[in-house]
């Protein structure tokens, strides 16, 4: 399905879509070492609010999911049914990954792509609460979508 004839909406998400990507594509492939960003951020957790419990690997964790809320979000106002944006989200989210694979100082996990898989859910979710469900279900052309 085009974006033509969706109205505002449709180039809005595909716009919102282009920044995100681009924002995406730059933390993928920086040769940053954000394992230091994570293990400071879980120290200062600890440290302020006494969540040692709270590692390393949850931040990481979260920060996924935060990461993939705005796709899942974009592609449910974009792709009928809404949901599907999710599968669109897993895709993306398993070549992140294999492009990880090949840079020297990141790693590739399962758990990053249940996470980013996970905030796709609930970025489509947001979407249809806050637009979808209000505008019926209708595609943007004014016929009925799947739900």
């Amino acid at each position: 399905m085009g974006a033509s004839g969706r109205g505002g909406r449709g180039r809005w998400a595909l716009v919102g879509l282009a920044a995100y990507g681009a924002i995406v594509v730059v933390i993928l492939v920086a040769p940053i070492s954000y394992s230091q960003i994570v293990n400071a951020v879980a120290e200062q957790l600890s440290r302020w609010f006494g969540l040692s419990w709270f590692g390393s690997g949850w931040i990481e964790f979260a920060a996924n999911i935060l990461m993939f809320v705005p796709l899942g979000f974009l592609l449910a106002l974009l792709i009928r049914p809404y949901w599907a944006g999710v599968g669109v989200a897993l895709l993306v989210s398993a070549g992140a990954e294999l492009v990880q694979m090949i840079i020297p100082s990141r790693v590739a996990s399962l758990r990053d792509i249940l996470a980013n898989v996970a905030g796709a859910a609930v970025g489509a979710g947001l979407a249809w609460l806050l637009v979808v469900r209000r505008d019926g279900g209708r595609a943007p052309g004014g016929a009925r979508g799947s739900r």
